[in-house]
């Protein structure tokens, strides 16, 4: 199957860019282009790409406000995005994972990875450079308590259910929540699954945010 990528962002020539590298992959092509926040948002909605490549400071409408329209449209829900941002831009790494975004990559990561990128939030998975990861969790940090919503959706949950989603948040595939918990990958799988439902959470983005809002798990645990 070939991936479509939205490229959102409002230079040219950094969207040119994108586009060669793109179109050069095998497995992928550029379903459009979109110079501003409010045209990638239109765009989506028209095109229905599988990954939104957006970007944080356009005019119009941010990147922010572009992906919490995206990921709120339900007839999107198909549709993944992965910010693009530079490491000056930390302060928005917490709203934008807030709005749905189910990736961050910093604009000086290398080709192969940026592919590697979109293929991963394709997949359902979450993508955090290790750079963005270390803003993200001195935010948590930061945080004064766990918050009210947070800790009444995970307390919907069961005890395993649980134990699995602070194992999420730690970053372990399913395989490794397998070998953890000493079940089977179908099993493990089957627990994430109904913990998507149950927190209606897009991407394992989101439960990890969750995780941490509700106090389930802690930075440095």
């Amino acid at each position: 199957m070939t991936l479509r990528v939205l490229i959102a962002d409002d230079q040219e020539l950094i969207r040119a860019g994108f586009r060669v590298l793109i179109d050069s992959a095998a497995d992928m092509s550029t379903a459009g282009e979109a110079a501003d926040g409010a045209a990638a948002v239109a765009a989506a909605t028209r095109l229905r790409p599988d990954v939104v490549l957006m970007d944080i400071q356009m005019p119009t409408m941010d990147g922010i406000e572009a992906t919490r329209r995206i990921c709120a449209e339900p007839e999107l829900a198909a549709v993944r995005v992965l910010i693009l941002t530079t490491f000056g831009h930390d302060e928005y790494v917490f709203a934008a994972l807030r709005a749905g975004a189910s990736g961050f990559l910093l604009k000086d990561t290398r080709p192969a990875d940026l592919l590697a990128a979109v293929r991963t939030v394709a997949a359902g998975e979450s993508l955090l450079s290790p750079r963005v990861t270390s803003v993200l969790i001195e935010r948590f940090v930061a945080e004064p308590a766990p918050s009210g919503p947070a800790v009444a959706a995970v307390e919907r949950l069961t005890d395993r259910e649980r134990e699995v989603l602070a194992l999420v948040a730690r970053g372990r595939s399913n395989e490794e929540l397998a070998a953890d918990l000493v079940i089977s990958p179908l099993t493990a799988k089957t627990h994430v699954s109904h913990i998507f439902t149950k927190l209606g959470a897009r991407d394992r983005a989101q439960l990890v945010m969750l995780a941490y809002e509700a106090g389930l798990v802690h930075p440095g645990a």
